[in-house]
């Protein structure tokens, strides 16, 4: 018998996985995956939890929440040696990485890829010591993700996003950066955020990255140069469509390996959680880790 530990965010999306729980652990134990739980009480919590879970040689480890949770426990796993594979129930708002790998909403349907053992490599990215597994950015808009409070997303979904959104954009402005990648000349300017994805699916933009691929060993770049409110609105309409990435206001490449300065504060966003501020060394760790899909 397999030993799985799942990991679970208690608040996440509308608290819906305290009600699945029981089901989710009797047909996995049905089917040979003896599963043991953990609710996080607090940041941090699932990345100490999903290392003393490989370290204590867990076959299984299930992330059950959003791409918060999902980055906590990839950041708990990345960097140790035999890492098993990583389950991601989508219990969140938004759950990005789950929608760009096709994992289904339907916790059944998810219990059985576990069980059948269907697993794929994916990359996954790493900028001064911490990891992502779907994006990485930086400029005012990128700060709502971690500054909607989780009641409110709890109450009104991802509908809280577009509230504060509404409110970030009226107050945009511009952040001088200096951006080195590696088989392109650097490029320096002002610009409204930066955006390296992993996959296609971004903060609910299911095109924003038309052309990310999470298993090509390379990261796609977006950065928005200076523009005004109603250029940037244009761009988000764009961007709903895919056809964002020829725009003038618009700095798209894929590169392995990437760094970004300012002379500014400039926070960074790792898959919607604060992840420190700038300078920053993003990079990609080809296929570091199987997951579920």
């Amino acid at each position: 018998m397999k030993r799985a530990r799942l990991i679970y965010n208690p608040t996440s999306g509308r608290e819906e996985i305290r009600r699945l729980l029981p089901d989710v652990l009797e047909r996995l134990d049905r089917h040979g995956i003896e599963t043991s739980c953990h609710a996080t009480t607090g940041e941090g919590d699932a990345t100490r939890e999903a290392a003393w879970a490989v370290e204590r040689g867990y076959d299984i480890i299930i992330a059950a929440g959003g791409d918060g949770t999902l980055n906590e426990v990839v950041n708990g796993m990345a960097g140790l040696n035999t890492l098993p594979p990583l389950g991601v129930f989508p219990m969140g708002t938004t759950n990005d990485f789950a929608r760009a790998m096709g994992i289904p909403r339907r916790w059944e349907d998810y219990c059985d890829l576990v069980i059948e053992n269907k697993t794929r490599p994916i990359d996954i990215g790493r900028v001064n010591g911490r990891h992502f597994i779907n994006i990485a950015g930086g400029g005012t808009l990128t700060e709502l993700t971690y500054e909607v409070p989780s009641k409110l997303k709890t109450l009104i979904g991802q509908l809280a996003y577009y509230v504060k959104g509404v409110e970030k954009m009226v107050s945009l402005s511009p952040t001088q950066l200096i951006i080195d990648a590696e088989g392109y000349d650097t490029v320096e300017g002002e610009f409204m955020l930066f955006l390296i994805a992993n996959s296609n699916s971004v903060g609910g933009f299911e095109k924003l990255a038309p052309d990310a691929r999470i298993d090509d060993g390379l990261l796609d770049v977006i950065a928005v140069k200076k523009c005004n409110l109603a250029e940037f609105i244009r761009l988000v309409s764009l961007a709903l469509r895919g056809d964002h990435l020829d725009d003038p206001h618009v700095a798209y490449f894929k590169t392995p390996r990437m760094s970004v300065t300012s002379p500014g504060q400039v926070q960074l966003n790792l898959d919607g959680e604060l992840g420190g501020e700038l300078p920053g060394v993003f990079e990609v760790l080809p296929q570091h880790l199987h997951i579920f899909a």
